[in-house]
């Protein structure tokens, strides 16, 4: 989270939220200072008043005053620890106020802080205490120049007029310092989503690396292992199968150097995105399937798979993809069915079926990866994906994803 550019401005109670450190010893910032100063000044000219009225009055003995002085002192002199106790200082000031009228500027001060620096149940217990003790300093120690009713109804207001002024300080740096961990819990929550939406696309990236090159690998596979097990293979055949090899592996390259675009971002390189697969590329993916020697029997029943939506489509090659990527690992030399049907507002369904190879094979270990990435995929797509063996011992794949309609 941003710092505030001048902490030193802030009370001590919301500057230690910038300043790292240990709350119990938060030391006092430079605004502190000042309103500290101030608040001594204050109190200090309250109690220069009160002992000025009290010497101009001429019945009080001097032994008196000299009292009356010490304690003001040291009433205004202990103002320096309110922000550490400010429940007892308040409370020594306040019953200290009774009989001593020069530590009342003291007690204001003391009070305003109480309210200020602590919940309202202990500055309502203080508060209510000095309410109640109100009267009793007018009657022991009366000002000849004022009226009894008159000074108590003034420091009664006066006390009133502190707490409720404290009061509304502390509400305001509460709601700050709620606000500021808000934004707080909103900065950490924005970079947690971060940090998951990179995850996604990285998990999205390898998905999409498996589904490319596994199809592509599987054809070199199949036609470097017929040039390994035929050496005798008539030379145009041999000549068929190092092509398919060579533009495999082109194919190959070309879908890893763009999966490592995306993952180095726009403007990285000078190169321009490759067209991504649709529904209208599918019959080229059947072609190069069968070029590799698969049996692929094709039932295409949609009417305009241009107009199929690019995601819906691209969705559906990609699952072709991988349905042929697997049967040529798991069932080779089966003829594989390809059903693809619908239409707007009707959906798009494909279903790739194989039945149980009949001749030996070495068998292909497989994570099955490739078939919870399709489930993936398909669920992201707004659909939904079925997926295993069938009766007669083969494997179908079924896919229903939407196609709004026009």
């Amino acid at each position: 989270m941003t710092r505030t550019e001048y902490p030193w401005l802030l009370p001590s109670a919301m500057a230690e939220a910038e300043l790292p450190g240990d709350r119990a010893r938060a030391r006092r910032t430079v605004r502190d200072w000042v309103v500290d100063i101030t608040a001594f000044l204050i109190a200090a000219g309250i109690a220069l008043i009160a002992l000025a009225a009290i010497e101009n009055e001429g019945s009080t003995p001097d032994a008196v005053l000299v009292v009356d002085s010490v304690i003001g002192a040291a009433a205004c002199c202990a103002l320096w620890v309110r922000r550490r106790w400010p429940v007892g200082l308040a409370a020594v000031l306040t019953a200290l106020s009774i009989v001593e009228p020069v530590a009342g500027g003291a007690m204001m001060v003391a009070l305003f802080s109480l309210a200020v620096h602590r919940p309202f149940k202990p500055a309502a217990i203080v508060g209510a205490g000095a309410l109640i003790v109100a009267p009793l300093q007018p009657w022991l120690r009366p000002d000849p120049d004022t009226g009894y009713l008159t000074s108590v109804i003034f420091g009664v207001l006066l006390i009133l007029l502190v707490l409720s002024w404290g009061m509304v300080v502390r509400s305001r740096r509460q709601l700050v310092l709620t606000l500021r961990e808000r934004a707080r819990r909103a900065e950490a929550e924005a970079d947690l989503r971060a940090e998951q939406a990179q995850r996604l696309a990285r998990e999205a990236i390898a998905r999409e690396m498996h589904d490319v090159l596994a199809h592509r690998l599987t054809l070199l596979s199949v036609h470097a292992g017929a040039l390994e097990f035929r050496p005798d293979a008539p030379t145009a055949e041999i000549a068929r199968a190092a092509g398919v090899i060579r533009d495999s592996s082109h194919e190959a390259l070309q879908d890893l150097r763009e999966i490592i675009g995306v993952l180095r971002g726009p403007g990285d390189t000078g190169e321009g995105e490759r067209p991504q697969p649709t529904l209208t590329t599918l019959d080229a993916l059947i072609d190069e399937s069968r070029q590799a020697g698969m049996k692929v029997t094709v039932d295409q029943r949609v009417a305009a798979p241009g107009d199929a939506p690019a995601a819906t489509g691209r969705t559906v090659y990609r699952i072709a993809q991988e349905c042929l990527t697997n049967a040529r690992k798991h069932a080779p030399g089966t003829e594989v069915t390809v059903t693809v049907t619908g239409g707007p507002g009707d959906g798009l369904t494909i279903e790739v079926a194989n039945p149980a190879p009949t001749e030996p094979y070495e068998r292909v270990p497989g994570s099955g990866q490739g078939l919870i990435g399709l489930t993936e995929r398909a669920t992201l797509a707004g659909g939904r994906l079925e997926h295993g063996p069938t009766p007669d011992g083969g494997f179908a794949v079924r896919a229903r994803l939407p196609w709004p309609a026009a």
